[in-house]
């Protein structure tokens, strides 16, 4: 039976950082037998910066501004 590993292309997105996997998972082993997985023959893309969606709510008013610890 035929798989689709290295035939199809598959796209995962997450706003938790590879080192947080243990706590999403529950488990730090299995979370790292997941990850050595789906990361074998992967590229990892990190992508830092205020998503769009929440920049545009905050320029129409409906979030508050992002307030910096430094400014208390």
């Amino acid at each position: 039976m035929p798989t689709c590993a290295r035939r199809a292309s598959l796209l995962i997105t997450s706003n938790r950082s590879v080192g947080e996997c243990g706590e999403v998972f529950g488990d730090a082993v299995v979370a790292t037998a997941i990850l050595d997985r789906v990361l074998h023959h992967s590229q990892v893309l990190m992508i830092t910066g205020e998503s769009y969606r929440l920049r545009e709510k905050r320029r129409a008013g409906v979030l508050n501004a992002p307030t910096s610890p430094a400014a208390s």
